[in-house]
């Protein structure tokens, strides 16, 4: 399903755009519970720090990153060639004291241009109460510093915070679960603990790249998606064809490797990916 020109205008304007409905709410919770099988069966695998790029290890994953949705909303912000740089499974348990600080994704990413976008996919209901992602329309416009926190409950690789925020014109973004949110790279955005009685889960692919993204340090592990091959300046990562297969996992790892020397860059201290 392209997007229409009001939603892209609204892209533009605002950074963000939801709700966009990607499956039915019964297919969402399916897709929750096949990755509660799978952290269960593979728990090494999907622990709280090790929930980066699990796309490259899980078929199911691999599925959700190329649903034909997602895809085309994508390709109406990025063009016809598209990459998927990485992923992050978000969750949080019921009455957890773990957040989200105000941050924009681009600014530890290595990536230029900025033609890229992360797509939120709920799992499970994301609303205010059980800590949905918050936004602030417009910041994107504005690249902000950013101060390394590592606090034990904020859910990002460094902690890392926008210093000085106006949260007056903030937004909710509510999802059921089969619903998704695109943001811009350079949005500010966050989110609060989890206040509710159940898990909350959600899938961010972060980024979709298009074809005139380049890497400006390090290596970056990118799965194709649609459209013209990727960008020598890549690595090009596999589907995977089962779950956590020996390659698959080798794979992923490398991927993690890099992400984290990407992300860690000049930090004072590292956490696992």
């Amino acid at each position: 399903m392209s997007l229409n020109d009001g939603q892209i205008e609204q892209y533009r304007t605002d950074g963000w755009i939801a709700p966009i409905d990607v499956m039915s709410e019964e297919a969402g919770l399916e897709l929750g519970r096949q990755l509660a099988a799978a952290e269960a069966e593979y728990p090494e695998h999907l622990e709280a720090r090790g929930r980066n790029n699990a796309h490259l290890a899980f078929p199911f994953l691999a599925d959700l990153a190329v649903h034909p949705v997602i895809v085309s909303a994508v390709q109406s912000l990025v063009g016809a060639d598209a990459a998927l740089s990485s992923s992050v499974i978000f969750a949080k348990d019921p009455d957890s004291t773990s957040f989200v600080s105000w941050h924009q994704d681009a600014f530890y990413m290595g990536l230029e241009p900025d033609n890229f976008v992360t797509a939120w996919v709920a799992l499970t209901p994301s609303t205010l109460q059980s800590g949905c992602v918050t936004v602030l329309p417009g910041t994107h416009k504005i690249r902000s510093e950013h101060t390394d926190t590592f606090g034990d409950d904020n859910i990002l690789t460094r902690g890392q915070e926008v210093a000085e925020v106006d949260t007056s014109g903030q937004v909710h973004l509510e999802l059921r679960p089969g619903q998704m949110s695109l943001h811009h790279p350079w949005l500010v955005h966050g989110s609060q603990p989890n206040q509710s009685d159940y898990r909350r889960v959600g899938i961010a692919m972060q980024s979709y790249i298009g074809a005139d993204v380049r890497p400006t340090r390090g290596e970056h592990h990118v799965m194709h998606i649609t459209g013209a091959p990727v960008a020598p300046e890549f690595v090009e990562t596999p589907v995977p064809t089962a779950n956590c297969t020996a390659e698959a996992v080798a794979i992923r790892q490398a991927a993690n490797d890099a992400f984290a020397a990407v992300l860690y860059e000049g930090a004072e201290q590292h956490r696992a990916l």
